[in-house]
């Protein structure tokens, strides 16, 4: 996911005479092309679609080979088998996270902390996910309750030209604040609109090609102004907005956790840290794949039209869908996998590094070494998706409808380091693109066939272009 540089250079790519094959002895690290000093192989990499860079070197090198982002080495894993091999077969050497320099300046919580600390923070965060079934409410209820919420704001639109960014960016971080808090707000709340702000602002920094020059050079952070200044200071004010003294779900069984344990790593800084790991993990990727996916719909308005005639059939008119319906709704279950796929929200995924010195596919690679791994390279592959560059809900769907499960989708990344919220995840975007399917008709302002689904910006995340739509009330 660092695989960067500034805009132009992409150009570059495979044009330098002076790009050859780096020697290789048996025993060392997987070959690649040969570095500069200092920038690495910074000048090979394509700024436009980072998923491309990866891809094209491995048609040179392989599956398994090595890049250098500035000075230090990066061993990129493609396609299917390779992931897999580290991700799950040896799951706990490649359980380390990389380094991922912006993100190491103000975050030692659950996605990128390392070894104990790590350990602790997730086995306690999946813990308490999943006893809120607390008091008489589950998460399963939040999410309907907010899927009527904003089903409530999108009525109030009365059927105009609408940008969903906000709308969909507040319903899943109302549900993470119910969880957190014990307490939904308001749209129109002044506190949850700073907020808001700046989660949108945070991802949009995150992908851009300045902020992955700053990852490769992570010096450069300290002395040069830029937008990473901006990413760093959003991150403190939001960390010192919590109020941790409250006595709320998440956050009163961590300071329990901390009158009971003596571990350093509960302590109210990483309180404050994993809240916001939550908030960051289960809010903008969600909001994302939401604003996709009404996009795709809006392209392709016969699979909107099929995916309301299941919900017509299986929940109606009169009752808010649940989870239980999912299992009835083969075609509505592809789509939304198919939409998944098809995004690529995490191109190469959060970087992983290897826990100890390890022999990978007769190459050495050295304890903390960062490692990426491709899930484009999964989530695209032709052999699996045939034609994976077409949206196609019959990539999970057998020859009698029904739904059909792929080893292949990995949306969510595998093995011990995969998202820790994937469950809430896809309850969301079941229960939200169901309700609002169930009420309203989507229409675009142009052409299906006029409508750009590129993404703008494929960096951290693959950002959708900004687009408007009307909801019609059905």
């Amino acid at each position: 996911m660092i695989l960067f540089c500034g805009p132009g250079v992409g150009a570059l790519l495979f044009t330098s005479p002076f790009t050859l094959e780096a020697e290789f002895r048996e025993g060392e690290l997987p070959p690649g092309p040969t570095s500069f000093p200092i920038i690495g192989n910074i000048l090979q990499i394509d700024v436009k679609d980072i998923s491309k860079s990866p891809t094209k070197f491995s048609k040179l090198y392989g599956p398994v080979f090595t890049v250098y982002l500035g000075m230090k080495p990066t061993v990129v894993l493609h396609g299917y088998e390779a992931v897999k091999e580290a991700l799950v077969d040896l799951g706990e050497e490649f359980a380390g996270r990389g380094s991922v320099p912006i993100l190491d300046k103000v975050n030692k919580g659950i996605v990128f902390s390392n070894a104990k600390r790590w350990k602790e923070m997730r086995r306690f965060s999946l813990m308490t996910l999943r006893n809120f079934g607390m008091g008489k409410r589950n998460i399963e209820d939040r999410v309907q309750e907010e899927a009527r919420c904003l089903v409530e704001e999108l009525r109030k639109t009365n059927a105009s030209p609408c940008d969903p960014t906000f709308i969909l960016g507040c319903a899943p971080c109302n549900v993470i604040c119910s969880i957190i808090f014990h307490n939904r707000f308001d749209y129109k709340d002044e506190d949850f609109l700073k907020l808001m702000e700046k989660f949108n602002e945070n991802a949009r920094l995150l992908s851009s090609p300045w902020l992955q020059v700053c990852n490769n050079f992570p010096g450069l952070m300290d002395y040069f102004p830029g937008i990473h200044m901006t990413f760093l200071k959003n991150m403190k004010e939001h960390q010192k907005s919590l109020h941790v003294n409250s006595p709320q779900d998440f956050i009163d069984c961590f300071l329990i956790k901390m009158e009971q344990e003596t571990h350093l790593e509960f302590t109210l800084e990483s309180l404050v840290i994993a809240v916001s790991d939550l908030f960051g993990a289960g809010t903008e990727t969600t909001s994302t794949t939401l604003r996709y996916s009404l996009l795709l719909l809006l392209k392709h308005p016969e699979v909107a039209a099929k995916v309301q005639e299941e919900i017509e059939r299986v929940i109606g008119r009169h009752r808010s869908p649940c989870m239980q319906d999912r299992s009835h709704m083969p075609y509505t279950d592809a789509v939304i996998h198919e939409i998944q796929r098809y995004i690529d929200l995490l191109p190469n995924n959060v970087p992983h590094a290897v826990t100890r010195d390890i022999k990978f596919r007769n190459y050495f690679i050295p304890k903390g070494t960062n490692i990426i791994t491709s899930l484009t390279s999964v989530l695209h592959d032709e052999k699996e998706f045939p034609n994976p560059k077409v949206f196609d809900p019959g990539h999970f769907l057998d020859e009698s409808g029904n739904f059909k499960k792929s080893d292949y989708f990995m949306p969510f990344s595998a093995g011990k380091r995969i998202c820790v919220g994937e469950a809430l995840t896809r309850m969301e975007l079941f229960l939200f693109l169901t309700s609002i399917l169930q009420n309203f008709k989507l229409q675009s302002l142009v052409e299906p066939k006029d409508l750009d689904i590129t993404a703008v910006v494929n960096g951290f995340v693959s950002v959708p272009p900004s687009f408007q739509l009307c909801f019609i009330p059905v």
